[in-house]
């Protein structure tokens, strides 16, 4: 009797609905600060201590080692790399090298046939995944810096240089291109926009404002140049060494950089499922790589670069966790609230557009409900990868994502 006299005590009353609405605003907090307010702090910092860049007009073009790993790509493989030795650097001064990550299609006789236009072929006998397939690159690169890319992009004629150029500043560890996204490597750079697009250039907008604070927290997996001296041939298979190698040069008193001249092409994904599953992988491996250099964010060790490491990469990943318990909260407060019921009827009619915009395949699909697909899409990603990662489970071996 004592406890349901407390439990509809007004006092005791207000205090579960402001718990409760603490809980519904929670990922919601988080999310503006990750999205909106980080971005706004970041150009408070740039305007204040903007990195110069030295000269570049005497740099000696370095020997370089760019690496494809690809599974199955026999598709693609032919046209990457015609485009990739129409691209403008010194022949002498580039090794290419394809690891087939035991590839079951034609990929290797495709590479084969370029033998003789200094394309080296290396096969995995058994698949073990991207990052494996990249450790062994290691084993055969000769050059002072490592450029990796992906079988299914296209980089601009100019960008390697671009590219190339930024490891000019001493100070750079790691160079990031600079990825477009688009409906076919064919399309325009200035084609129309959609959900996956409109990110991808917020993302490099991101990245632009890292490198005149300090330092981006994660390079883009699909062009992207290391030092040789950095490069790990023994980092772990299940981790993401694009995400990795913008740490490990922190934590090599480097910096990570992001260079807007080197352009990428990079195909959107055949359907909003693929790109689903895509997600799901790279949290997953986002989330394991940075407990894995966990030691980065701390602020009294690494400052300023700990700070950004937490607002760009650990305050999104944490908006996921934080919505079921929101959703849970809402529907809790529901019950004594109007205004909550209003705002879960509001919640559950966006969550059924974004399940309709998930499914639809035509490119006639209204854009709002293609946003929302895209939104819901992610956000189940997130909460997956969240709970791939609780139990502990690995991604080492890769399904590559078909543009």
């Amino acid at each position: 009797m004592k406890y349901c006299i407390a439990r509809f005590n007004p006092e005791t009353r207000s205090t579960e609905m402001t718990l409760l609405a603490t809980l519904i605003v929670l990922p919601v907090v988080i999310g503006l600060y990750a999205y909106l307010g980080y971005p706004l702090l970041l150009k408070l910092v740039a305007a204040i201590r903007n990195q110069s860049n030295p000269s570049t007009a005497d740099f000696p073009w370095p020997l370089i080692t760019i690496t494809v790993p690809c599974y199955n790509e026999e598709k693609s493989i032919h046209a990457t790399l015609e485009a990739l030795l129409r691209v403008e650097y010194p022949a002498d001064r580039r090794q290419i090298v394809v690891i087939s990550d035991a590839s079951s299609d034609g990929t290797d006789d495709i590479v084969r046939a370029f033998a003789d236009r200094g394309v080296e072929l290396l096969r995995l006998e058994q698949r073990r995944g991207k990052s494996a397939a990249e450790n062994a690159a290691g084993t055969v690169a000769r050059g002072e810096i490592i450029v990796n890319t992906d079988a299914t992009i296209r980089i601009l004629p100019e960008a390697l240089k671009e590219l190339v150029r930024a490891f000019a500043d001493p100070t750079v560890g790691v160079a990031s291109g600079r990825d477009v996204s688009v409906e076919s490597i064919t399309e325009s750079v200035d084609s129309h926009a959609t959900g996956e697009s409109g990110y991808v250039g917020y993302e490099m907008n991101i990245r632009e404002l890292e490198t005149r604070v300090y330092s981006i927290v994660g390079a883009s997996g699909c062009f992207y140049g290391i030092r040789s001296s950095l490069y790990n041939s023994a980092f772990p298979e299940s981790l993401s060494r694009d995400f990795a190698s913008a740490l490990m040069a922190v934590e090599h008193g480097y910096r990570a950089v992001s260079v807007n001249g080197a352009v990428c092409l990079v195909p959107q994904t055949k359907s909003l499922q693929s790109e689903f599953r895509r997600k799901i992988r790279t949290m997953a491996r986002g989330l394991q790589t940075l407990w894995f250099k966990r030691q980065l964010l701390n602020p009294f060790k690494h400052g300023l670069f700990a700070w950004m490491l937490f607002s760009h990469k650990l305050c999104r990943w944490l908006v996921y966790p934080a919505l079921p318990i929101a959703a849970i909260a809402l529907i809790i407060a529901s019950v004594h609230s109007r205004s909550w019921a209003i705002v879960l009827a509001v919640a559950i009619l966006g969550t059924l557009t974004g399940a309709a915009g998930m499914r639809a395949e035509s490119k006639g699909t209204p854009r709002l409900v293609r946003l929302a697909g895209f939104a819901l899409a992610s956000n189940l990603a997130g909460m997956l990868a969240w709970a791939q990662v609780l139990r502990n489970r690995r991604m080492a071996v890769w399904e590559p994502t078909r543009r």
